[in-house]
């Protein structure tokens, strides 16, 4: 699986309607691309941070559909991105999610580390890191994504309520720091969001 984010910071006071344009035409345009897989939107209401995530069958599927909603994307990010940064990932791990509840939380942690020990952390995010946050509370999906050419990575949790999200916080810190150890990895930055949405398209 691949994936491409969107990350954009504004003025939170516009943020709650480019969030529902999002959810509706956004993800119908992006439901008509060949390769779709599922989207995630969340938002930071107070800082006003906006996070897409869109997941693809392969990466010539993403590329393209980057390019052909460039402009429809553009349009509804407007009135409130005021800085917009796009990746584009592998997804190595992912245990999604279908149907998170109302009060779903969602936990963003990115890190940086050289591009020949990307396969290091992703068998350390298997056998390590992922038995013990699957026991996790509330924990209602987890992915590692990771950028090979760019030495970057990037670990999404998906939490069932406000709750769980920070319960977990002790446990995943002692999972963080010592997953970061043994694969060598920088956390560069620590975020918090609330679930908008998301999806999960079926397999045919």
């Amino acid at each position: 699986m691949y994936v491409r984010t969107i990350y954009s910071t504004g003025d939170p006071a516009k943020l709650d309607g480019v969030a529902e344009a999002l959810s509706s035409e956004g993800r119908r345009l992006l439901s008509e691309q060949p390769g779709f897989r599922g989207m995630g939107l969340f938002v930071d209401r107070d800082l006003g941070k906006l996070l897409i995530g869109s997941w693809w069958e392969d990466e010539e599927s993403r590329d393209a559909s980057f390019e052909r909603l460039s402009e429809r994307r553009s349009e509804l990010l407007a009135p409130f991105a005021r800085t917009v940064a796009v990746d584009n990932w592998e997804a190595p791990v992912a245990r999604r999610a279908e149907s998170p509840g109302p009060d779903a939380r969602f936990r963003w942690v990115r890190m940086e580390l050289d591009p020949s020990d990307v396969d290091l952390l992703v068998d350390t995010f298997k056998n390590i890191a992922l038995p013990k946050i699957e026991g996790v509370p509330g924990l209602a999906g987890t992915s590692l994504l990771v950028d090979r050419a760019r030495g970057r990575a990037a670990v999404g949790a998906l939490f069932d309520d406000q709750a769980s999200l920070a319960a977990s916080r002790g446990t995943l810190a002692e999972v963080r720091g010592e997953t970061t150890s043994k694969a060598r990895v920088v956390t560069r930055s620590l975020e918090e969001f609330e679930v908008v949405l998301t999806t999960v398209v079926p397999r045919s």
